[in-house]
């Protein structure tokens, strides 16, 4: 977690114009820091932001001002919805929809780029014999119905996307995935929503679409 975190900010925030990193927990117990500050060369100096201690690293922009120490807080990852229509244009309106209604809430994040996931993965590999942590999701490919035996993809369907969800809880991740489904439907351009379930073997939580928007 520490090294994602470092490379997230080193190489996605510290370049992006007029961008900071701030810890958003700052009164969770465990807590982690990582050295951004080098980047300065023994330019940068040690500065206070609204009472946090931070470090400000001259950059041809002129200075970059964060914290290095973030705090942690144990959550709920893995919670999943698919938007599917007649063809790309259709179901990326709607699944672009659900990202928006997701992304004005507390306490979750959709942590793929935009909220939007096109290449949806299954545990492990079904035809290659070497070790793989994931691959094509195959059974919610449109261009390989009626080429597979175990398709999942409905009659008319062209293209299938994913939101994938990570929260501070499962209370929240319930509610986000209510959030972005009512969003995506409300398009009127969506043919169907599903889950991907991973067969049970992604973390213990399992949030069930039936459930969530009874």
């Amino acid at each position: 977690m520490k090294s994602n975190v470092a490379s997230r900010i080193s190489q996605c925030i510290l370049p992006a114009p007029t961008a900071s990193a701030f810890d958003g927990f700052p009164e969770a117990g465990s807590r982690f820091f990582i050295r951004i500050h080098y980047f300065g060369d023994t330019y940068e100096e040690r500065c206070t932001v609204g009472g946090r201690k931070c470090w400000k690293i001259p950059i041809m922009e002129g200075n970059y001002i964060g914290e290095e120490r973030f705090g942690t807080l144990k959550g709920v990852a893995g919670g999943n919805f698919l938007v599917m229509g007649k063809n790309q244009e259709s179901a990326l309106s709607g699944i672009e929809a659900a990202a928006d209604a997701i992304a004005g809430l507390k306490g979750v994040i959709t942590s793929f780029a935009g909220g939007i996931v096109a290449c949806g993965s299954k545990v492990g590999s079904k035809n290659y014999q070497f070790p793989m942590a994931a691959s094509t999701n195959h059974t919610w490919c449109p261009t390989l119905k009626g080429k597979i035996g175990d398709s999942n993809v409905p009659e008319g369907v062209g293209s299938v996307y994913e939101i994938v969800l990570n929260g501070i809880d499962d209370i929240h991740v319930r509610a986000a995935m209510k959030a972005g489904v009512m969003a995506a439907t409300e398009t009127g351009r969506v043919m169907y929503i599903g889950a991907s379930n991973f067969e049970g073997k992604l973390g213990r939580y399992r949030f069930y679409l039936h459930d969530i928007l009874r």
